[in-house]
C-alpha cells in the first residue's frame, strides 16, 4: 500500500496518479467531501425554510433578536422544529445567538464550526428529536449574511432563494430524465418549458426578481470597460434594466435603450425612472430573434445571461442581427457588443460556478454555458470577433466583442 503523507495532498485526489491507493485519513477526508456534498441540498434547503417562514424579516431591526418562541409564534412555526432550523442556520452564519440560547439550544456548540459541522458531526448523522430541540431563553439575530435574506434589503437575495428553493429545486429533482434526453429538467417536472412557464406576469415577476438578487456583478463592468466616447448604449433583453442602469447611473454623459419583451416594459420604465430619472432612457419592446424594436447604430450594446439560455442557431441568428445594428453606425469600426456569461474553464481550472451554472441551466431552460471556443464560434459564426475577455466577480466574464 502507498500511504500519501503530504497533509496538504491528502485531502485531494486530484493529484493522485492512476492506481495509487490512498491511506485511510485520505480516505476519510474523501468520504466527508462527498458527504458535504451530497447534504448541500440540505444547507439550501434550509435557506429556502428560514426565506419562506419570514425569519429574516422577523429578525430585521432587532439588534436585541428574538427567543426560538417568539419566532415560531411569528412565523407560525412548530416551536421544537424551528428551534432546530435556528440551530442550523446558526451553523451556516445566517444567524447567531446570545449566551442562553447557545446554551439551551446547543447553537452555541455548533455556531462556531463551518458549515454542515454543527455540533462536531458529519452532514450525514441525523439526531432524534428529544435532545436537541428548545430555543430556551436567550436571543437569535441576523449576520450579516443573514441580512441580505431580508426582503427589504437593499441587495436582497430573497428572491433567489425563493426560487433556487421552489420552480429550480423541482427541476434538478428531474437531473437524472433530463441528462438522459437533453432536455430540460424543468419541463420534465412542470410539463412546460421554463419560457412556457414565465408567460405568467406573476412567475415572470418572481424570476426577474431572482435574477436580479444575482447581478451583484454588474459594477464591475464598469471598471473592466472604459464607456468613454459612448453616447449610445442598448441593453438588449434587459429585463427590468437594472445593468442599463447601472452604467447610466455612473456615466452621466450617455443615453440609453432596454430592449425587452412588452409586459417588461412597464418594469423597466419604472426602474430607470428610480435609478437614473426620465428622459436619459427609453424602454422599447421588441423581439431579439427578429431584431424588431432594436436600435441600430449604438456605441455599445450589452448582452446579459442571454446566450446561456440557447442553442448556437438562435444565439447565432440573435448575434447576427446585433452585429447589423453594430455596423449601421457613423463609427461601425468602435461600436462594440458587451456579453457576460460565465465562461466553462479549462479542464482543471479552480471555478466550480461556471460547471454548476452550466448544468443548472440544462435543469432550468435546457440552455449551457460555453467555454472560451464555444463562445468564438457562435460569435465568427454572426460576423463577430471576440476582442477581449474580463474577469467579474462570481466568477463571470465580460466578454467584448466587435464586427469581424
Amino acid at each position: 500500500m502507498t500511504v500519501r503523507t503530504d497533509e496538504a495532498a491528502a485531502g485531494t485526489s486530484a493529484g493522485t496518479a492512476p492506481g495509487t491507493v490512498e491511506g485511510p485519513g485520505a480516505e476519510q477526508e474523501s468520504v466527508r467531501r462527498l458527504v458535504d456534498t451530497i447534504t448541500g441540498t440540505w444547507r439550501a434547503q434550509a435557506l429556502y425554510a428560514a426565506v419562506a417562514l419570514g425569519l429574516p424579516d422577523h429578525l430585521a431591526g432587532r439588534p436585541g433578536g428574538l427567543t426560538a418562541a417568539a419566532l415560531a409564534d411569528a412565523a407560525g412555526a412548530d416551536a421544537d422544529a424551528l428551534a432546530r432550523l435556528l440551530r442550523l442556520l446558526a451553523a451556516l452564519d445566517v444567524v447567531e445567538t446570545g449566551p442562553q440560547a447557545g446554551r439551551s439550544a446547543g447553537a452555541g456548540e455548533g455556531a462556531g464550526h463551518g458549515p454542515g459541522e454543527a455540533e462536531g458531526h458529519g452532514g450525514g448523522e441525523a439526531h432524534g428529536g428529544g435532545g436537541g430541540g428548545g430555543g430556551g431563553g436567550g436571543t437569535y439575530r441576523l449576520t450579516a449574511a443573514g441580512e441580505l435574506l431580508r426582503t427589504d434589503a437593499p441587495r436582497s437575495l430573497a428572491a433567489m432563494v425563493r426560487i433556487y428553493g421552489e420552480e429550480f429545486h423541482r427541476a434538478w429533482g428531474a437531473v437524472v430524465p433530463a441528462v438522459r434526453t437533453g432536455t430540460s429538467g424543468f419541463q420534465h417536472a412542470f410539463g412546460k418549458t421554463l419560457h412556457e412557464y414565465l408567460r405568467d406576469p406573476a412567475a415572470a415577476g418572481r424570476f426577474q426578481r431572482a435574477m436580479n438578487a444575482g447581478n451583484v456583478f454588474f459594477p464591475d463592468v464598469l471598471d473592466a470597460y472604459d464607456f468613454g466616447g459612448a453616447r449610445h448604449v442598448v441593453d438588449v433583453a434587459g429585463g427590468s434594466g437594472m445593468l442599463l442602469g447601472t452604467v447610466l447611473a455612473a456615466r452621466p454623459g450617455l443615453r440609453g435603450t432596454v430592449v425587452d419583451q412588452p409586459h417588461m416594459v412597464p418594469v423597466a420604465t419604472a426602474h430607470l425612472d428610480a435609478a437614473v430619472g426620465p428622459g436619459r432612457y427609453e424602454a422599447v419592446a421588441g423581439d431579439v430573434f427578429t431584431g424588431a424594436g432594436l436600435p441600430r447604430g449604438a456605441d455599445v450594446y450589452l448582452l446579459s445571461r442571454v446566450l446561456q439560455d440557447w442553442d448556437d442557431a438562435h444565439c447565432t441568428t440573435l448575434l447576427s442581427h446585433l452585429r447589423e445594428a453594430l455596423a449601421a453606425g457613423d463609427r461601425p469600426g468602435d461600436a462594440r457588443l458587451l456579453v457576460l456569461e460565465r465562461v466553462v474553464p479549462e479542464p482543471g481550472a479552480p471555478r466550480l460556478l461556471p460547471l454548476l451554472y452550466d448544468l443548472h441551466l440544462l435543469m432550468a431552460a435546457g440552455g449551457r454555458e460555453r467555454d472560451l471556443a464555444g463562445y468564438r464560434a457562435v460569435l465568427a459564426a454572426a460576423g463577430l470577433r471576440l476582442e477581449s475577455v474580463h474577469e467579474l466577480s462570481l466568477e463571470t466574464s465580460l466578454l467584448v466583442a466587435a464586427v469581424a
